[in-house]
């Protein structure tokens, strides 16, 4: 990624068939900013993470699951992860999601 350089973020990942794409935007010792792009029915496993992931919708809607709790997130949409909760992704109809990761001390 170009610094100062105007970019279309939807256009930094596409949708693949039956598929999940990412594309690391930002990766730095502090953190990660990443998109994903998912197809209808495809989706993350539930897994935890050491630190706070935030997350936002970007177009489409998804269910995100935390700790046991399911949350419908459309567009425009966001939610922050807390660390060691378990958390799942499921793409109700293809979405882009934005995620970004913030290591903290």
């Amino acid at each position: 990624m170009e610094k100062g350089k105007v970019f279309k973020i939807a256009e930094k990942t596409a949708y693949q068939s039956a598929g999940i794409v990412s594309s690391e935007l930002i990766r730095t010792e502090n953190g990660t900013i990443t998109i994903f792009a998912f197809d209808q029915g495809q989706g993350l496993s539930e897994h935890t993470a050491p630190f706070d992931a935030f997350v936002t919708i970007l177009e489409g809607t998804a269910e995100v699951t935390l700790g046991g709790t399911p949350h419908s997130l459309s567009s425009g949409e966001a939610v922050i992860m807390p660390a060691g909760i378990a958390h799942s992704v499921r793409a109700i109809e293809p979405f882009r999601m934005l995620l970004v990761l913030l290591k903290t001390s």
